[in-house]
């Protein structure tokens, strides 16, 4: 006869509890809202991206 193998303790880590919380939020808001609500905005407008209005061309008349 062997060994008796003992059962393991889980444990859930802070990782996989944050992972859990985010997750059943983003459910709850697409459940909420019918659609993925995107909350980011852009902060930050690209100098290097083309912007028409920006570079208007000067007329010297």
């Amino acid at each position: 006869m062997g060994r008796k193998k003992t059962p393991k303790k889980l444990r859930i880590t802070l990782d996989d509890f944050l992972l859990a919380n985010r997750k059943a939020a983003r459910e709850e808001e697409i459940r909420a809202h019918g659609r993925p609500v995107s909350s980011r905005t852009v902060l930050h407008k690209s100098r290097k991206a083309y912007d028409r209005k920006r570079d208007k061309k000067i007329d010297f008349e």
